[in-house]
C-alpha cells in the first residue's frame, strides 16, 4: 500500500506512578531522520524508541515529543521551612551579582524538590515510554496510509488524463504524418521551381518523384513518435501497478528491497515520462502535438510534486 510521509500521532500511558504522553509528527524527507524533543528524565528511552521507528519507518522527518508527570501520591505538596530557608539563601547570593532576578514561584520549588526527592524509576518509566509508543505509532501509521491512499486517488486520475491525451495523439499520428508529408512534398517542388525556372531538363521525372519520397520519408520519420508513446504507456503500467497494485504491507518488510521505496521509484518514474515528453515536443510537427506535448509536462509535474510526500 502507497503510504504518505506526512501524519502525525499520539499515545498515553497512564500507571499508578504516573502517566507518559508521546506524539509523533512526520513530514517529507529523502531518508529517515528522527529527531527527539524529551525531558532529561526521559533521556533514557530515546535509543529504544529509535529503534521502534526505524524499524517501522522507512523515510521521513520525524520529530518525538514526550512530557511525563507523576502521580499525585508520588508528589509532596509541602515545602520545608529548611529549603525555603536555603533557595532565600542562595537567591540572596545570585541578586549580589544579578539585582534584578526575580523570586522562584511556589510551583517552581516545588517542582525543584520533588525532582530532587522522587527520583523516577528507569524500568518502569522506560516501560510506560514504549506503551505511549506503540499507540501514537499505530495512529501515526494509519494517518500515513489514509493521506498515502488519498495521493494515489489523485496521481491515478491524473495518469488517466496522460492515457487519454497518448491515445488522442496515436489516433491522429496518421493523419498527421501524411499532411506534413504532403506539405514537405509541395515545399520542396516549389523550391526546385524556383531554383529551376527554365526546367528539370539535367533531371529525369522518376529521379525527381525519388527524391521528393525520399525526403518526404525521411520527415515523416523524424516526427514519428510511436517509440515515444509505447514507452509512455508502458510507464503508465507501472504507475498504475504501484499506485492499486502493488501488495499490501505495514510498516518494513524484510526480505524486500523494495518496500519502503515507492516514493523514489516513482521519482524515478516521472523523470522517464518527463523525458519522453519532452522527445514528444521535440519530434512536434504540428500545433496538436505541441499543445500535447506541454499538456504531458504538466501533468507528469503535477503526479511528481504528490510524490514527494510518498513514503
Amino acid at each position: 500500500m502507497i503510504t504518505s510521509m506526512t501524519a502525525f500521532g499520539s499515545g498515553k500511558s497512564e500507571h499508578s506512578f504516573g502517566s507518559v504522553t508521546v506524539e509523533l509528527r512526520s513530514v517529507n524527507s529523502r531518508f529517515l531522520d528522527i529527531q527527539f524533543r524529551l525531558p532529561d528524565e526521559l533521556r533514557m528511552a530515546e535509543q529504544l524508541m529509535k529503534e521502534r521507528l526505524a524499524a517501522e519507518l522507512s523515510r521521513g522527518k520525524i520529530e518525538v515529543r514526550a512530557h511525563f508527570s507523576r502521580a499525585h501520591n508520588a508528589v509532596q505538596t509541602e515545602i520545608s521551612e529548611e529549603a525555603l530557608l536555603l533557595v532565600a539563601q542562595q537567591l540572596a547570593q545570585v541578586r549580589k551579582v544579578l539585582p534584578e532576578t526575580v523570586s522562584p514561584s511556589f510551583y517552581e520549588m516545588l517542582n525543584s524538590m520533588n525532582a530532587q526527592h522522587a527520583p523516577i524509576d528507569p524500568e518502569l518509566w522506560m516501560g510506560a515510554c514504549q506503551e505511549a509508543l506503540t499507540t501514537a505509532l499505530s495512529e501515526l501509521l494509519s494517518g500515513r496510509q489514509r493521506e498515502g491512499h488519498r495521493l494515489s486517488l489523485a496521481m491515478l486520475e491524473t495518469a488517466n488524463q496522460i492515457g487519454q491525451i497518448v491515445e488522442a495523439v496515436e489516433q491522429q499520428m496518421p493523419l498527421l504524418i501524411q499532411t506534413q508529408k504532403e506539405r514537405l512534398a509541395q515545399k520542396l517542388r516549389e523550391t526546385i521551381q524556383h531554383a529551376f525556372p527554365s526546367g528539370f531538363n539535367h533531371i529525369s521525372g522518376p529521379e525527381l518523384s525519388e527524391r521528393l519520397a525520399s525526403e518526404s520519408s525521411l520527415f515523416a520519420l523524424r516526427i514519428d513518435v510511436a517509440e515515444e508513446l509505447t514507452r509512455l504507456k508502458s510507464h503508465l503500467t507501472e504507475l498504475g501497478y504501484l499506485l492499486k497494485d502493488a501488495p499490501e504491507s505495514s510498516g518494513k518488510q524484510k526480505g524486500n528491497p523494495a518496500r519502503g521505496s515507492a516514493g523514489k521509484r516513482l521519482d524515478f518514474l516521472f523523470q522517464e515520462m518527463n523525458r519522453e515528453a519532452n522527445t514528444l515536443g521535440s519530434k512536434a510537427g504540428s500545433l496538436e502535438m505541441s499543445k500535447a506535448a506541454i499538456d504531458l509536462k504538466l501533468l507528469i509535474e503535477q503526479m511528481k510534486e504528490q510524490a514527494m510526500n510518498i513514503e
